[in-house]
């Protein structure tokens, strides 16, 4: 399966041989009342473009802090968290903002879908931030609903999905406007083994196929075997899947 880029956003500042994602003695904290909790400490981590990562670990170990770092929705205290060419450290709200919607789809354990509008009109939401004209975006948005498995439920509303579908047409949201990267929160979570597996594989064509990177935290062992890479995080400090603690180091 192979898909043009949906759209366009002009010269690309990461050439194909660069990392994706860097990430350099990387803290981050929170304070709560008088105490300072640290949840990300000196954190090192590379990733090449075009890799599924799943991300595991207890709560509280950190994973939706180092989401959110990753996807600009929050910033760290120190160190550099470089994303598709982009030090977010040195960019001002507005900027991130800006940064964001042409960088990254978000996908939630939530579908967090428009209940009034239908598949289609849902999936085209994101492409109303650009300058395109009608034509267009129905051409697209035709497009990843057939890469998702849904062309025939383009007019359906959320109430008349289930869940694997609704999860499906958030999906191709997260990708219609074709960012570098895919954040995926528990995309799983509400979902029986089946639609699971279904969604998971989802994910891993949109890897291996059209070349997306996609970060998902999950605390399914099952979803997390389906990614060509697994981190896991305790207490700020990755470890290899048998629990080896390690360096955060280039993920190939």
């Amino acid at each position: 399966m192979a898909v043009a880029p949906l759209v366009s956003h002009g010269s690309d500042e990461t050439a194909a041989d660069r990392p994706l994602i860097e990430l350099v003695d990387v803290c981050k904290s929170y304070r709560k009342g008088k105490i300072r909790i640290n949840v990300l400490s000196n954190l090192d981590l590379t990733i090449e473009r075009g890799r599924f990562i799943s991300l595991l670990g207890p709560s509280g170990s950190g994973k939706s802090t180092l989401l959110n770092l990753l996807g600009g929705l929050d910033t760290a205290d120190s160190g550099v968290v470089r994303v598709a060419g982009d030090d977010l450290t040195q960019l001002s709200e507005e900027q991130r903002t800006t940064w964001r919607s042409r960088n990254v789809g978000f996908v939630f354990q939530q579908y967090h879908l428009i209940p009034v509008l239908s598949a289609a009109e849902n999936v085209e939401m994101p492409l109303r931030l650009f300058r395109m004209g009608r034509r267009e975006r129905r051409r697209r948005v035709a497009l990843a609903l057939d890469l998702v498995g849904l062309a025939d439920r383009a007019a359906h509303r959320p109430g008349q999905l289930s869940s694997g579908q609704e999860q499906r047409v958030a999906i191709a949201r997260a990708f219609i406007t074709d960012p570098k990267l895919i954040l995926a929160d528990e995309p799983t979570g509400d979902l029986d083994a089946e639609n699971a597996e279904q969604i998971t594989e989802l994910l891993g064509v949109l890897s291996r196929e059209i070349g997306k990177t996609i970060v998902m935290v999950t605390h399914d062992p099952r979803a997390a075997a389906c990614a060509s890479r697994e981190l896991h995080l305790d207490k700020g400090v990755l470890t290899t899947p048998r629990g080896t603690r390690r360096p955060l180091g280039k993920v190939r």
